[in-house]
């Protein structure tokens, strides 16, 4: 049963599975998704909890929760890459720039 549902990173995920129970950890399941973490992810969960705070504490109202975990997952690098993930919004030249010079503190 699904008791709360809370959108997280690819390097919160990876820290998730490390705390599971053995045999969890060493379900088909688990392995899988800790290999694509491992494989597309560059952030420690600790930095990717860092980044989480500062791009919420920006206070751009259009930038949502789903919207920050993907910011984390991607890492864009340039206003481009921002302008693909936020297709259905549309960010003003200061709101993307924030957003760049807050991610590029962790690239």
């Amino acid at each position: 049963m699904i008791k709360k549902s809370e959108p997280v990173s690819c390097a919160e995920v990876r820290d998730i599975i490390s705390k599971l129970d053995e045999e969890q950890r060493e379900s088909e399941r688990a392995k899988r998704v800790l290999a694509y973490t491992k494989k597309f992810t560059s952030l420690s969960s600790e930095d990717a909890a860092k980044l989480r705070s500062e791009l919420g504490e920006l206070g751009l109202l259009k930038l949502k929760a789903e919207h920050i975990i993907k910011l984390i997952d991607i890492m864009p690098r340039d206003e481009e890459d921002i302008r693909k993930i936020f297709v259905d919004i549309s960010l003003d030249q200061n709101e993307i720039s924030q957003i760049l010079e807050t991610v590029k503190k962790y690239i």
